[in-house]
């Protein structure tokens, strides 16, 4: 173990508990440290941006406070992980969740298994919202000047047969969809698969979670979507924050 990384620990640690700041005498008498040996570190730990000094006590600093926030953002990720892998395990489909963020349909976490994998991106999801259940949920959630923009920048195609024809189409079948109701595409994006993506209520932002199933198995699909939505429902206020990644 290397000693003077543990002493230099310590003293942040220390410093993490004074929300008003201390000096180095006190901070090198919780941290039983000589103080020459304290005041050493301190400055290493300024000089470094893992603390500041105001008027003689000591704070965290800037490169502490990134540390601190890019572990709280992934133990918010990993929250949501763990939801996903829980649910695909509970409910035997893959999970996905997704958001609309700078205009870009972005899916952010998958999970799925060998018995039940995930469809397979091979068109790229962001260019082809309006062929899949993710992408339809997304965009069914924004505003028309919005949905507008995307479809202007991301016009509609075929995907299979099964894709919906032009934007005017797309466009009112978004309208007709119920607010905070499932989306259900069916061989639209990917040939023998079938789709559902429920809309998750984000502030203002667009976000959703969805599963996929073989075509053989489309009976499961309504059951299948409708569990979702009440373990969703059951793990909401745990997850409101932690969804947002």
């Amino acid at each position: 173990m290397i000693g003077s990384v543990q002493r230099a620990m310590r003293l942040l640690e220390s410093v993490a508990e004074h929300e008003h700041g201390a000096p180095a005498k006190q901070l090198a008498r919780e941290t039983g440290l000589a103080l020459p040996t304290a005041y050493h570190l301190l400055r290493t730990l300024v000089h470094e941006g893992y603390l500041r000094r105001d008027k003689g006590l000591f704070f965290l600093g800037e490169a502490a406070e990134r540390l601190s926030s890019s572990g709280a953002e992934q133990k918010r990720r990993s929250t949501v992980v763990d939801a996903l892998a829980h649910w695909r395990d509970l409910i035997g489909v893959p999970v996905y969740y997704a958001q609309y963020r700078d205009g870009e349909i972005e899916v952010l976490c998958v999970s799925d298994s060998p018995g039940n994998p995930a469809v397979e991106e091979w068109a790229d999801f962001r260019e082809t919202g309006h062929a899949h259940a993710i992408g339809q949920c997304l965009l069914a959630q924004l505003d028309d000047e919005s949905r507008r923009d995307h479809l202007d920048r991301y016009p509609v195609q075929s995907i299979t047969p099964y894709t919906v024809r032009d934007g005017h189409s797309l466009l009112r079948r978004l309208e007709r969809t119920a607010r905070m109701g499932p989306v259900i595409e069916r061989q639209e994006y990917a040939l023998g698969t079938v789709c559902a993506a429920i809309p998750i209520t984000l502030g203002n932002a667009a976000a959703t979670m969805a599963i996929s199933l073989p075509a053989h198995q489309a009976d499961r699909l309504m059951a299948a979507t409708q569990q979702l939505q009440e373990e969703i429902g059951r793990l909401m206020g745990s997850l409101a924050i932690s969804i947002s990644i």
